[in-house]
């Protein structure tokens, strides 16, 4: 599949392996180098195609308000503003404060029909391998990047390996693909998919949600994956057939048509395969900085001391130092003191749906902060009654955003404290300076918000 697409869209090939290609559609955010916008401005271009590109801030948003006036500092205010400007100045559609549409660009691109089978997708932001989800090609790109794709519509890569991450069987109760994706980077490394495209295949992906299957594809990047991707079903075509900015009519038959031949032909042959059984994985939580320290909940933090490189013997001790965490302790029941629901891994209606089922009835034992991945999921679940369910359980709920998946719109986890989280990073200060990250996926962090603690959502009562 990737193969296909590649070749659809490469324009010139050097002698030197570097390849022009077409890009299909841009997203733009608001978290980028105001040097991007500039370099255009400087050199007298305009943007070549502002039809295929939309911007939506995401980043430095306020989660509290919808004003430019509620944004944490002057200097994201301004990084706002500038996006603003360029869209305006250059006929690029956006998405902006006022309208519904917003939040953000990994739950808005697809939810609006935007991101399709068969295309080449890029944004400033490496989450943006959530599009392979719908058999799309997208990946993140550097500033500098962003300007050359406003400028030309193409950009030159590097063409990378293929590698297959077969998923086969029936996943277990509570397991959602939040945990089959973290039991892939726990067995291959973050950098075990380094230089390569990933397809994720087998019975277990097959039978995922479009929104599951954009979770999976979402920490792709988590595992060094240039990109992660799903061959296009009928399942695709129900969930794109509709949409506000997907084909219609006549238009729509020939798409689908078009989008059928994508998916890998039988005997299709990958530089790297890899399978795995979903029955044997358990929900999944994090224990260290990085999110292949990972495990099933019913394990325990690892003992450095058992290791016999002395590199990742080092790292795991200054990773559990910082995590405050010891050698042989169990992860269930290890003590939460926050938790966030969102983020562009786990910010969809879906999502949302899974961590209320546990919450309805129940009141939460922490700060538990519930932010939806765009204003139209907000809008469904206010519709469904979900809002009444998190704010009887004491959570609150915010408008839609990245919020604290990264910590730079003001909301943070404090320092020393321990948050349950939907995200995709664990890194050192990713929520905060000090704060501590354990990744799950929301029906566990539901699960940790009522208890106060990590606790195995198998064992939870779901409403």
């Amino acid at each position: 599949m990737f193969g296909k697409i590649w070749n659809r869209h490469k324009v010139y090939e050097r002698p030197d392996g570097q390849t022009l290609l077409y890009i299909d559609r841009h997203y733009i955010g608001d978290d980028l180098p105001m040097d991007t916008f500039e370099t255009l401005r400087r050199k007298g271009l305009k943007v070549r195609r502002p039809d295929l590109s939309f911007s939506i801030p995401d980043h430095y948003v306020s989660t509290r308000g919808r004003s430019l006036a509620d944004t944490v500092d002057a200097e994201r205010r301004a990084s706002i503003e500038e996006l603003l400007r360029f869209s305006a100045d250059n006929g690029i559609r956006l998405f902006g404060l006022e309208d519904v549409r917003q939040g953000i660009v990994h739950v808005v691109g697809p939810e609006q029909g935007l991101s399709l089978p068969g295309m080449t997708i890029v944004c400033g932001d490496s989450h943006t391998s959530t599009h392979g989800a719908l058999g799309a090609l997208g990946f993140g790109i550097g500033a500098a990047e962003v300007s050359h794709v406003l400028a030309t519509q193409t950009l030159w890569q590097r063409r990378p390996g293929t590698m297959r991450i077969r998923i086969e069987g029936e996943t277990g109760l509570g397991v959602t693909s939040k945990d089959l994706i973290m039991a892939v980077i726990a067995r291959i490394g973050v950098a075990g998919a380094a230089r390569h495209v990933i397809e994720y295949a087998g019975s277990a992906v097959q039978a995922l949600s479009i929104e599951a299957r954009m979770t999976l594809c979402n920490m792709s990047i988590e595992a060094g994956a240039r990109a992660g991707m799903i061959g296009p079903d009928d399942k695709t075509f129900a969930y794109l057939h509709g949409r506000p900015f997907a084909p219609s009519g006549a238009a729509w038959e020939h798409a689908v048509r078009e989008w059928s031949t994508l998916a890998s032909d039988e005997g299709a042959v990958f530089d790297r395969d890899i399978m795995m059984r979903a029955d044997e994985i358990a929900p999944m939580v994090s224990w260290g900085t990085s999110p292949d320290d990972s495990g099933p909940i019913t394990g325990c933090v690892p003992d450095p001391t058992t290791m016999d490189d002395p590199v990742k013997r080092r790292r795991l001790e200054k990773s559990l130092a910082y995590m405050g965490l010891k050698p042989g302790m169990p992860l269930e029941g290890i003590v939460v003191e926050r938790v966030f629901i969102g983020s562009c891994t786990n910010g969809r209606i879906e999502d949302l749906r899974a961590a209320s089922g546990i919450m309805r009835g129940k009141r939460t034992m922490v700060p538990t902060v519930v932010v939806p991945g765009s204003g139209m999921v907000k809008a469904q679940a206010e519709a469904e009654g979900l809002d009444r369910i998190f704010i009887d359980a004491g959570c609150d709920w915010r408008h839609a955003g990245c919020s604290m998946c990264l910590a730079i719109n003001g909301d943070i986890v404090p320092s020393g404290e321990r948050c349950a989280s939907t995200t995709n990073r664990n890194f050192v200060g990713r929520q905060g300076p000090g704060a501590r990250t354990h990744l799950m996926s929301p029906a566990m962090a539901a699960a940790a918000a009522v208890s106060g603690r990590l606790v195995d959502v198998r064992q939870m009562e779901i409403g």
